[in-house]
């Protein structure tokens, strides 16, 4: 397994991945199959090349298993703060190690932009597996949200998580 931060030219395989994670776990995600399907390969490209978004990829050989984005703020009162979104592994290749691996270049990448303080993330308060890989590196659940997403008709409850890092 490789992980490294995905550039333009990976955006067909991250397109690929991140539709197939809208549609296979649409109560994951804030963002829906349906909202995203008929974006142009350019919009996945943008998003995945930016000073303020930076989306990494695991990869098996050539095949993309898994993603996560860390997205830095850019608000004068908020650029001490990181956000963790669109974290996803292939059903096939969790209890791998993907998912901490993917977490965990992150986390590095935050230590490394000056500022950061913090990340944050939300999680399906259902997801046991996620929420304990959360916890293994140090984020702590400080809120709990009650119909936080609405799917058709039924809610899905989120907890919201953060991790103090180690500035000096």
């Amino acid at each position: 397994m490789n992980i490294k931060r995905l550039e333009s030219k990976d955006a067909e395989l991250y397109r690929n991945l991140r539709l197939k994670a809208l549609k296979d776990h649409p109560e994951a995600f804030g963002s829906s199959y349906e909202e995203e399907k008929n974006h142009p390969i350019e919009t996945f490209a943008d998003k995945i090349h930016s000073n303020t978004i930076f989306t990494f990829g695991a990869f098996d050989q050539k095949e993309l298993i898994g993603i996560v984005t860390l997205v830095r703020e850019v608000k004068l009162k908020l650029k001490h703060r990181a956000s963790i979104f669109a974290m996803y592994v292939l059903p096939e290749k969790r209890s791998l190690g993907v998912g901490n691996a993917l977490m965990t270049e992150a986390i590095h990448k935050a230590n490394e932009l000056s500022g950061i303080e913090q990340i944050y993330l939300s999680v399906v308060s259902t997801n046991s597996p996620a929420k304990k890989l959360y916890a293994s590196l140090g984020f702590e659940k400080f809120g709990y949200e009650k119909r936080a997403l609405k799917l058709n008709d039924q809610y899905v409850d989120e907890e919201h998580m953060v991790l103090f890092l180690n500035v000096t």
